[in-house]
């Protein structure tokens, strides 16, 4: 058999949550091969992260905070390729996930900002973005788009296993036994509401180590309301805008007591996935944000009847792994694969996607 041909890619991903951007690099064919390379996060400073804010909907200076977001995401690939001692000339592409700001499958839309053509003029490198924007024109959810990757990545392990990715929203793949049995879709909340309720509370980015949950207790009847949302009862795939869910229950809560509950909200919303699965998982491999939260942990574990663990347990970056697909899903855009399936976003049939940004103009013929 002949050996996969590996192309280096570099993944770039914003997503939903505010921290800042998460830059992979890795070598694949797009397919089953897969090797992992170095990454880094280049946090988003206060101002930043307040502008960002202020456009979520699609409001207010959304031109000028997309041109110094794609400018700072061109900062991170040329970080990261000093750090790894490349050339922008050995990288084949440059998947760019950019920033959501609006999500609304229903309306068939979906906007992540980020200027595809800036990025590779910066950078001297291809660029593919906009990779929800098919699936969603196709009457899929646009999201998530890493179950392929994760499948990729967990072809020797225990299944069923299910991913778990806590950012801003959460997100599961369930992977079955067989190659084609995968299932994705948003859990609820992430850390969004979390990150959130602490910053309009305290002022800082988010609850580190979950200390302020931790000092409060869960307010029951906040938690039950948050969980009547239609939400959780409708059939996957299925997926969020990071603002889907009304916080009002919360008023009056102490900051700590808020933070428990929201914590609480997140664990079960992932519980209140799992009648949804073919099977119940084996295990939980969890990345993203949350999965440094020890509040958080200790909540799924108290909810979820299988080990729960940080991806690192079976040698992934958690860190990386989001970017790490975003380089993955734009190799098989050139390729023209598919990005999504009918069980990770609901589309019809296997869908590509992608807007490809060349560097450079090619010559003609």
């Amino acid at each position: 058999m002949a050996k996969a041909r590996l192309r280096l890619a570099l993944g770039l991903m914003s997503g939903t949550s505010l921290d800042g951007i998460d830059a992979a690099l890795i070598a694949s064919d797009g397919r089953t091969a897969v090797e992992t390379g170095p990454a880094l996060t280049l946090p988003y400073g206060a101002d930043f992260r307040t502008r960002l804010r202020a456009i979520l909907g699609g409001k207010g200076e959304v031109a000028a905070v997309e041109r110094e977001l794609t400018l700072r995401h061109a900062r991170a690939v040329k970080d990261l390729l000093a750090q790894a001692g490349r050339g922008a000339e050995e990288v084949t592409v440059i998947g760019f996930h950019g920033h959501t700001i609006l999500h609304a499958p229903a309306q068939h839309r979906t906007w992540q900002i980020g200027d595809g053509a800036l990025l590779a003029a910066e950078t001297g490198i291809d660029v593919v973005g906009d990779l929800r924007g098919r699936d969603v024109a196709e009457g899929g959810q646009g999201a998530p788009l890493a179950p392929l990757y994760h499948a990729a990545l967990a072809a020797k392990l225990d299944k069923p296993l299910a991913v778990l990715n806590l950012g801003g929203v959460g997100n599961l793949t369930w992977i079955g036994r067989g190659e084609t049995e995968i299932l994705a879709f948003d859990t609820g909340p992430g850390n969004a509401l979390i990150d959130d309720w602490v910053s309009r509370h305290t002022g800082r980015a988010l609850d580190e180590g979950g200390v302020l949950a931790k000092r409060g207790k869960v307010d029951e009847r906040a938690l039950a309301s948050l969980l009547e949302n239609d939400y959780f009862a409708q059939t996957p795939p299925k997926s969020l805008d990071r603002d889907a869910f009304d916080t009002g229950p919360l008023t009056g809560l102490t900051p700590a007591d808020g933070a428990a509950t929201l914590t609480a909200f997140t664990a079960e919303a992932v519980a209140a996935a799992v009648p949804h699965l073919p099977e119940a998982p084996r295990r939980w491999l969890v990345c993203g944000g949350g999965r440094r939260n020890p509040a958080i942990m200790d909540a799924l574990a108290a909810r979820l009847e299988a080990p729960v663990d940080p991806v690192e347990a079976v040698s992934w970056d958690g860190d990386a792994l989001e970017a790490q697909a975003f380089a993955y899903l734009a190799l098989r855009s050139l390729e023209g694969l598919p990005l999504s399936l009918p069980g990770t976003t609901g589309v019809a049939e296997p869908m590509t996607g992608g807007v490809l940004h060349r560097a450079k103009v090619q010559p003609d013929g």
